[in-house]
């Protein structure tokens, strides 16, 4: 299992930029809404997209999809783990747990 990281801990990372925060829900999800600064990838593009999107392997990063339940960021955080990536987290609630605290989120089409 992938470490766990708390909803504080991720704030602060992200006001700190200390973390590169990826969304593996992806597509419509990700336009709908993300956490700020998120990128999004998704399981099955992590083989073609990490170096381009993650070049720095010993960044910390922080996966995350919908809720505690959602296997997609648990799955890309493994795949992550597997590419030689040093410090791979997950977030340990999801964007709904973000959304309900009142914290800020972004929207739009990811970068391809």
């Amino acid at each position: 299992m992938t470490a766990l990281i708390t909803r504080d801990e991720l704030k602060a990372a992200i006001e700190a930029g200390t973390v590169v925060v990826v969304d593996a829900l992806g597509g419509d999800y990700y336009a709908q809404q993300h956490l700020p600064g998120a990128i999004a990838l998704v399981e099955s593009e992590v083989s073609t997209r990490a170096a381009e999107l993650l070049p720095d392997k010993d960044a910390a990063v922080v996966t995350y999809c919908s809720n505690p339940a959602c296997g997609n960021s648990e799955a890309v955080a493994r795949r992550l783990a597997a590419l030689g990536y040093t410090d791979v987290r997950k977030y340990r609630e999801g964007i709904q747990d973000w959304v309900e605290a009142g914290l800020p989120v972004e929207s739009g089409v990811a970068a391809r």
